[in-house]
């Protein structure tokens, strides 16, 4: 299945949207002295995995240089 380039631009987008939001609310929580770890941990795994995601898609954007 071949993605094209605005569907790749359009969920790059997305996934640095949602790792923003992440961040503000992991700082929200850091924030709160009775601030649910569980939560915690879940967020910053899910951040993790944007950040992995976001790499692919950039690296996927980026046409290949020939040596």
């Amino acid at each position: 299945m071949i993605i094209d380039l605005q569907q790749l631009q359009e969920q790059l987008i997305a996934f640095e949207t949602e790792h923003r939001d992440l961040d503000l609310a992991i700082d929200l929580l850091i924030q709160i002295s009775h601030a649910d770890d569980l939560q915690l941990r879940r967020f910053k795994k899910r951040k993790l995995q944007l950040k992995d995601q976001i790499v692919r898609l950039k690296m996927q954007l980026v046409p290949d240089i020939p040596a």
